[in-house]
């Protein structure tokens, strides 16, 4: 199983409680992603929000930046917007990527949690999930022609257009980011993509039944099992013991919780429904090295196997000394007690 992080280059607190400065941030997030590439992790990944909280309005520069300093880490986004942007400049700029990188670039795209991007690039709302199916066809019409032809709605059309550059990689890997839309599964399916599934709160085990629809859909479409991967996007956080994982995590993440919460209509967060989170079945995966790496394993067996699982500990907003720990125990414990030969 593939094990990373994902990363919204937020903007973390630092040991007064203020927020780091965004030139400091971004240092400190490219020091991260250094850091998970020499201790081993597989996947780093960076969301895309348009909001004060968060720096990563453009992952694909933050990408591209840290592949010149890494060397085998796969970098990916975690989604791309893919409503809010044009295909054609969202394929070259990870094209590009892949060169860069020599062939270690991915895209997970999706229509995001939040909502900024509407508004800031005049998008109509109402149009939600048309915008988005229609540029990911035309997003993989691009990923698997040179030379294009289309036409559709939101978009001018492509007469016989050629796309450049091409990516290093052939097919270049398009993974498709869902929450949960039973519609999203189903439609990864059809289309043979890969599915990454996040999964922030309540028990992970309750999305057995859309994963299954994404099989399903995909073996009746022809796709093989082995086409048909399944990731786990995950809330979590590990430390040296289990106590100091929680006391760790806890408050920054009630914070934040509490903060979208109320964007959102949600009650505000507890430590009783924390705490439930944390137990077997819960979407947060805190604990000590052993207890997450089980947990991980858990999780894998209640979705029916999964290929890859990414961290997002950006929710608690943690110091990046805390950060760096954490990488350094996914890679040198978590990961080998989840991959170790049975």
């Amino acid at each position: 199983m593939e094990i990373g992080i994902d990363s919204f280059a937020a903007r973390f607190s630092n040991t007064t409680g203020e927020p780091v400065d965004n030139k400091a941030a971004m240092s400190e997030l490219l020091a991260r992603m250094e850091h998970a590439d020499k201790v081993g992790l597989d996947i780093f990944g960076i969301g895309e929000h348009h909001r004060k909280d968060f720096l990563d309005s453009a992952p694909a520069l933050i990408l591209a930046a840290a592949a010149a300093i890494t060397k085998r880490i796969r970098l990916t986004s975690a989604v791309t917007v893919l409503s809010a942007t044009d295909p054609v400049r969202a394929f070259q700029s990870f094209a590009t990527l892949d060169l860069i990188s020599q062939g270690r670039a991915e895209m997970v795209v999706g229509r995001g949690s939040f909502i900024d991007a509407f508004p800031l690039f005049g998008l109509d709302l109402d149009d939600y999930d048309a915008l988005f199916t229609e540029k990911l066809e035309l997003l993989l019409k691009i990923r698997n022609n040179e030379f294009v032809n289309w036409s559709g709605k939101f978009r001018p059309a492509l007469v016989n257009q050629p796309v450049y550059p091409r990516p290093l990689q052939n097919p270049f890997p398009v993974w498709l980011g869902v929450g949960g839309t039973p519609q999203s599964f189903i439609r990864a399916g059809e289309l043979g993509l890969p599915l990454m599934v996040a999964v922030i709160g309540g028990q992970t085990k309750q999305f057995r039944p859309l994963v299954d629809l994404y099989r399903q859909a995909g073996k009746a479409a022809g796709h093989s099992p082995e086409q048909l991967k399944v990731g786990l996007h995950s809330l979590g956080y590990v430390a040296n013991t289990t106590q100091d994982a929680i006391e760790g995590f806890y408050p920054g993440y009630a914070e934040g919780m509490t903060k979208i919460g109320k964007e959102r209509g949600w009650p505000p967060m507890t430590r009783a429904r924390f705490e439930a989170q944390v137990g077997v079945d819960g979407a947060l995966v805190v604990g000590n090295p052993e207890e997450v790496a089980e947990k991980i394993l858990h999780h894998s067996d209640a979705l029916g196997g999964i290929s890859r699982f990414t961290f997002q500990m950006d929710s608690a907003a943690l110091p990046h000394e805390k950060l760096m720990e954490a990488i350094e125990l996914i890679g040198t414990r978590v990961s080998p007690l989840v991959n170790k030969v049975k």
